[in-house]
């Protein structure tokens, strides 16, 4: 393989990785936060218990986050130098307010939350608790500031070859931004909310453990489960339609669409021939695809074929088509887990509020590995979000095989590709495994041991 390809790969390991521990940072930091406000107001011990059960938790992904995220800013200047000598001017900014705004308030405050317990006032131990919850939504907002001039450059200028920045409002302003930011945070609540459901189901249904903790934690993890995926799903389809505005030939290969079409059909199982551009077989309904992007019966959706003649006679000669098969496949598993998501949050609040769920025999076991679901839907998203703008690093402005390091060779990537993998693989599982094992445990031994696992992070 090329050092190009092998690069793209080793950059999608890295972030898949990193991207597995922090939606669960996003979202079950507020939960903590929650719990804890819960706790401030009543007084009750129940609240503090379910507070340090999964402040225990939250520490441990939050650590393997940091580990896994240090690496990829590497990349930048190792694989990716020639990215860098574009980019730098623009994408350098926001990753430097990140660390030095968002990532250092959550850190700090985050200590000050572990060490805090009977040594600081009450509303300023809460407080810190929520601090830490906030600088890792902003932390999030600054790297999609990043990633969105990659999709939709605004607030530059092209000098000395080199995208140069000349309007940071128009910069965190960004309308992909606007739409990505919220997307990512409610993707992140839901991670965090089936995290908590997942675990809570698995003690409610033991029946063997504190099980007023786990039906309060359940009721918080079932309120925010609705939460996050009905801000998900309008969000993800307003995504869906300023993509066919700015990035159509992203929405055609998600929806393995070859010849333009009006009113365009939605795909609901194609399977496809990549090389002559059709369908061996597919089952679509009529308009459906033009109702939800205009909002009307009548509307074009730009078909493979014809924006592919279209970017060569705007960029030039090259191939302009994603891997249709990957944009497909990762657009449906992101929508059908969002989907299973939706029905189970629901019924999950209704049991809650009947104030019974460990009696969701059936139930409750399929809580347990839907804890999976939201991991799905981001890292599918995001697959589609990144391939499905290939062959370009920043839409219109740079393709991908023009921002490698012209040092770089096939073997120091592959080498350095199979450290990572084997590396980042062992973090995952000792992530998993420390997740499994004080999630699972009784919560009196989890919060006897939290004051040496704190001084250990």
């Amino acid at each position: 393989m090329d050092p190009v390809s092998l690069s793209r790969l080793q950059f999608a390991v890295t972030t898949i990785y990193h991207f597995f521990f922090v939606p669960l940072t996003i979202g079950l930091g507020p939960l903590v936060a929650v719990m804890h406000t819960l706790y401030f107001r009543t007084g009750k011990e129940v609240y503090k218990r379910a507070t340090k059960f999964w402040g225990t938790l939250f520490l441990i992904n939050f650590a393997m986050g940091v580990v896994t995220g240090i690496v990829q800013e590497f990349q930048f200047g190792l694989n990716w130098a020639g990215y860098s000598r574009f980019m730098g001017d623009i994408f350098g900014a926001p990753l430097a307010i990140e660390a030095l705004l968002a990532f250092f308030l959550e850190s700090v405050f985050l200590g000050v939350w572990i060490f805090g317990w009977d040594r600081l006032p009450r509303g300023l131990h809460l407080a810190s608790i929520w601090l830490v919850a906030i600088g890792a939504v902003l932390s999030a907002f600054w790297i999609l500031v990043a990633n969105s001039f990659m999709q939709n450059p605004v607030g530059y200028a092209l000098r000395n070859n080199r995208a140069e920045m000349t309007d940071f409002v128009a910069l965190i302003t960004n309308p992909n931004v606007q739409l990505q930011f919220p997307h990512v945070v409610a993707g992140g609540i839901c991670t965090g909310a089936f995290f908590v459901l997942g675990v809570s189901a698995y003690h409610l249904w033991r029946k063997r453990d504190d099980l007023e903790l786990f039906q309060k934690s359940f009721r918080v993890g079932a309120v925010a489960a609705i939460v996050g995926t009905f801000l998900v799903i309008p969000v993800g389809h307003a995504q869906g339609q300023r993509m066919i505005q700015t990035q159509p030939m992203k929405m055609a290969a998600a929806e393995a669409l070859w010849e333009t079409e009006d009113p365009a059909a939605l795909s609901i199982f194609t399977w496809g021939d990549e090389v002559r551009q059709r369908d061996v077989f597919a089952i679509r309904l009529p308009a459906i695809l033009t109702v939800m992007s205009f909002g009307e019966l009548t509307g074009e959706v730009k078909g493979i074929r014809s924006l592919q003649q279209e970017y060569e006679q705007q960029y030039g000669p090259g191939n302009y088509v994603p891997s249709v098969i990957l944009s497909y496949w990762s657009f449906r598993a992101m929508v059908g887990a969002g989907i299973l998501m939706l029905l189970l949050a629901i019924y999950a609040l209704f049991r809650s509020l009947r104030g019974n769920p460990d009696r969701a025999t059936r139930f409750l076991p399929l809580l347990v590995p839907a804890i999976v679901l939201p991991y799905l839907a981001n890292s599918t998203g995001w697959i589609l979000t990144e391939m499905g703008r290939q062959p370009w690093i920043v839409f219109g402005l740079m393709k991908t095989e023009n921002g490698i390091s012209p040092n770089v060779t096939p073997g120091m990537v592959l080498f350095s590709l199979i450290g990572f993998t084997l590396v980042y693989g062992t973090l995952m599982a000792a992530d998993v495994y420390l997740l499994w094992k004080y999630g699972s445990r009784r919560p009196d031994t989890q919060e006897e041991e939290q004051d040496s696992f704190a001084g250990a992070y």
